[in-house]
């Protein structure tokens, strides 16, 4: 069991993502992590941490209540409860693909060896020991036949069996967050978050 939030803003959403990843903390505190799309410089950052939420917010704000340079106006936030991979910060969401796209999942993707292996035969190599990071490499592994998002997240999905939930950020989509499911009951918010 796992959370995962996402959003954008007209603002930085660090402050958003990690409300969120509060309110969904008792759905994993194995680890933590936020993935942010850097408008201004068109970069996607990524913070993770092992443990609970407070340790991944050490890292994002210094003793001051700010960290300079990790704002984004489109995000991704994770909480994760270990099912593969052990509860290490590599095996944190969100997952990357070089510095594109990023990932969070919630569930299991039942044919991860596989796919796993389909990557590693086209030269991807894997940090984690984690189900999710085959979402990461099958969407970018789309990506290099249409520069669409929706439709090789969409293409990626096709390929997966289990029961799921994810969100996608690309920093080549600035304005756009995808989530899919399958198989799982999800819950669509749009919370007014003042401040």
């Amino acid at each position: 069991m796992c959370g995962i939030v996402g959003g954008i803003a007209e603002r930085n959403v660090t402050p958003i993502l990690l409300e969120g990843l509060k309110r969904l903390e008792y759905r994993g505190y194995d680890s933590s992590g936020i993935a942010l799309i850097d408008n201004e410089n068109r970069r996607l950052m990524r913070e993770r941490s092992a443990g609970k939420i407070k340790n991944l917010e050490s890292k994002l704000y210094d003793q001051s209540g700010k960290k300079e340079g990790f704002r984004g106006n489109v995000g991704i936030a994770h909480t994760r409860w270990a099912t593969h991979g052990a509860p290490e910060e590599k095996n944190a969401h969100p997952h990357m693909c070089g510095d594109r796209l990023a990932v969070v999942h919630n569930g299991i993707i039942e044919n991860f060896a596989e796919l796993k292996k389909e990557f590693r035969d086209k030269d991807y190599s894997f940090s984690s020991d984690t189900d999710t990071e085959v979402i990461a490499y099958s969407v970018y592994d789309n990506l290099k036949n249409s520069e669409d998002l929706f439709e090789s997240v969409k293409k990626s999905v096709e390929t997966f069996e289990g029961a799921y939930a994810l969100g996608v950020i690309s920093k080549d989509n600035p304005d756009t967050l995808i989530a899919a499911r399958k198989g799982v009951n999800t819950e669509i918010e749009f919370p007014e978050i003042t401040g």
